[in-house]
């Protein structure tokens, strides 16, 4: 069997405080309470199609029980007696944990509801045998009550009264079937589509929608649960109900008022990031957190690309590293996808190896995403209609975001030869849905070598990027371009192709805000090589930091300090016109984007001598913002603001401004037409 009953113990959930806690209440507002609690209970509707004999039985008490607490108010019964409050106060606990299991069981997932029926009927059982022992000792007898309300309490605790719980063999039955069918997939035998249909038809998952719904309502279960195991088995029921969305209800794309409408449903550049969940080097919200030996924290696979470019030394502070491990700092990566969670954006670490909610996927959800993507691809092979096609590549771009196994299944089953042949086409969905697949493919380490050796891949993501047809197109092949350049090599060749370093310096100048951070950083990536820092000088590199910096600071700073370190004076002359705007930044801007400022006029000024200087002390208290930096900002910043004051003195008396030299910089050479080699 696939999925043994043990593997699902009760749910972890946040029930209210009141499910706890006896309310401490006058005997009139405690009865008000029972009353509008039992009310609220008595409105619910029973569970559809699953425990619906159970759900109905304990709401109907529930009515039973209004009706009592009713007459009590109607009647002015003084509950004198201390046992008849403390009963009362009991059961108003009772109360709340029957409406917070009613109100979960309908409001979550049909599929995890249906593996744990036999564990909730049980649940439902107690809550009924709670109630029965509470009107037990309920003192009837020692109350001044009438006789209707006697009959009513009698009649109430002998309806709660059940020798066991009540599991409906044809729930028991639709179990065994769906675990029945999870094994056959384990096995990599294909469902049979009658019955898989039978399944969902009396499971009431008739459509997409539906089957949208119940998968985000798994994604939600596995965040409630603990034990790894039941994880891993509801990610293969995950797997199950996705197969099914697309064999049974034919792939298609979500109404636009579909919460699932986009694999990047909300981007962090949407919203403000905490700076300290921030890589200090990309600026971007950081997947894989790492310690370097100086102690400070960058994005796992940023810092990878500063070290493979020859650098030692930490890029915050400056210090040489005494070595290059990297530490996981799994306190933040857990903080950071708590925060990824609560703000509904799509967190996976960027090396895409991790499995989703930290789960271990087992052979039937691996087997079932197999068949998923062989069956979108085949269908995709067979020349659909724009319509048709356009939903294939829609259900893959959705696949492509999950996880690593579902990237590798994609491309393992031939799909990025069809998905390149649809980023020329016209139409704005069906190319803006074929460049974010092969984005979220390239995620996958294994899927860049795919991507770049697969005929036409490079020059359709450049086109889409320099003339798609909707900002958000153009964006994902900028995003898709960073996601290769992950690579040395790819990173090298990327960087050689005009095309590619003139058209995401157009995007940055050109697009929306989103647009220009995705271009920005591929740029960054790409000016980690020095060979492209000349070919990005050439394309105009420093003039679009210029123009952008108003409304990205942060963003254009870091660029242009990296393009000025490694591009020789060409790059340093290019920049003399930004200096004011970095004085500016220099006075105003965040502590992140003061420090890049402060290190881009410390380096132009060394490398380009006293003109620069001068222009620098020509900014109205340029001084007294440098001072201000050395007292209240960064490490780096602080020693990079004593670089600057120096260069201002030695200018103002007169002195060669090129013997300034930092520890860990070294010297450029002169020559206007050499590119930085340090």
């Amino acid at each position: 069997m696939a999925i043994p009953p043990q593997i699902f113990p009760p749910r972890k959930r946040r029930p209210s405080a009141a499910s706890f806690i006896s309310p401490k209440l006058t005997e009139l507002d405690l009865l008000h309470s029972l009353l509008h609690l039992s009310r609220e209970i008595s409105s619910l509707k029973p569970i559809q199609f699953l425990l619906k004999r159970n759900s109905s039985s304990i709401i109907r008490k529930t009515n039973l029980l209004a009706v009592l607490f009713e007459e009590l108010i109607r009647s002015s019964v003084s509950l004198s007696f201390q046992s008849a409050i403390l009963c009362f106060e009991e059961m108003y606990i009772v109360l709340q944990r029957i409406r917070t299991l009613i109100e979960d069981c309908s409001n979550g997932s049909k599929m995890a509801l249906l593996m744990q029926n036999e564990s909730i009927a049980d649940n439902l059982h107690k809550l009924t045998a709670d109630l029965s022992t509470l009107l037990d000792i309920f003192p009837v007898t020692e109350l001044d009550l009438s006789e209707d309300v006697r009959e009513l309490v009698i009649l109430i605790r002998k309806q709660c009264t059940e020798s066991k719980a009540f599991v409906d063999p044809k729930d028991n039955e639709l179990r065994r079937e769906v675990v029945t069918m999870l094994d056959r997939i384990k096995r990599e035998i294909v469902p049979d589509h009658s019955k898989l249909a039978d399944i969902f038809g009396r499971l009431e998952i008739r459509d997409s929608s539906s089957c949208r719904a119940e998968i985000e309502s798994l994604e939600e279960e596995i965040q409630n649960r603990t034990d790894e195991q039941c994880k891993s088995e509801l990610v293969a029921l995950i797997g199950l109900v996705r197969y099914a969305k697309c064999v049974l209800f034919e792939a298609s794309t979500p109404s636009s008022s579909s919460s699932d409408d986009v694999p990047r449903r909300k981007q962090p550049s949407e919203i403000v990031v905490p700076a300290d969940f921030r890589c200090p080097i990309t600026l971007e919200l950081m997947r894989d957190p790492v310690v370097v030996a100086t102690g400070q924290t960058y994005d796992r696979e940023s810092i990878k690309l500063w070290l493979e470019s020859g650098h030692n030394t930490c890029p915050k502070t400056g210090q040489t590293m005494a070595h290059t491990d990297l530490i996981p700092n799994r306190a933040l990566k857990n903080l950071i996808a708590m925060w990824c969670r609560e703000q509904k954006i799509f967190f996976e670490t960027a090396g895409g190896n991790d499995r989703p909610h930290g789960v271990i996927i087992n052979k039937a959800a691996l087997e079932a995403t197999r068949m998923t993507a062989s069956f979108l691809v085949n269908k995709l092979s067979l020349s659909p209609s724009m319509e048709a096609a356009n939903a294939v590549v829609y259900e893959l771009r959705v696949l492509a975001k999950t996880d690593s196994d579902s990237r590798a299944c994609i491309a393992e089953a031939g799909a990025i030869p069809l998905l390149v042949s649809y980023l020329s086409f016209s139409n704005p969905n069906l190319q803006v849905n074929a460049v974010t697949t092969i984005l979220n493919l390239s995620i996958l380490e294994a899927n860049k070598t795919r991507i770049l050796e697969t005929d036409g891949a490079l020059t359709g993501v450049v086109e889409v990027l320099r003339s798609g047809t909707t900002w958000e197109a153009k964006a994902n092949a900028a995003a898709t371009i960073f996601s290769l350049s992950g690579v040395p090599p790819y990173r090298k060749r990327l960087g050689r192709k005009t095309r590619v370093t003139r058209g995401l310096i157009d995007l940055a100048r050109c697009g929306p805000t989103s647009a220009k951070r995705d271009a920005l950083l591929a740029i960054l990536t790409l000016a980690t090589d020095r060979e492209t820092v000349a070919r990005l000088v050439e394309a105009g590199v420093v003039e679009m930091t210029a123009e952008v910096m108003d409304g990205l600071p942060e963003e254009a700073v870091t660029i242009l300090e990296v393009v000025v370190k490694r591009g020789g004076l060409v790059a340093v002359a290019a920049a003399f016109g930004s200096i004011k705007k970095l004085g500016a930044i220099l006075r105003e801007g965040s502590d992140r984007a003061r420090e890049s400022a402060a290190a881009t006029l410390a380096t132009m000024c060394r490398k380009g001598g006293s003109d620069i200087v001068e222009e620098l002390a020509s900014l109205p208290g340029i001084e007294r913002v440098i001072w201000e930096l050395m007292a209240i900002g960064t490490v780096r910043g602080k020693r990079k603001a004593a670089t600057l004051l120096r260069a201002l003195r030695r200018w103002a008396a007169g002195l060669d401004g090129a013997g300034l030299t930092e520890g860990f910089s070294t010297a450029i050479p002169s020559s206007a037409t050499m590119v930085s080699t340090q």
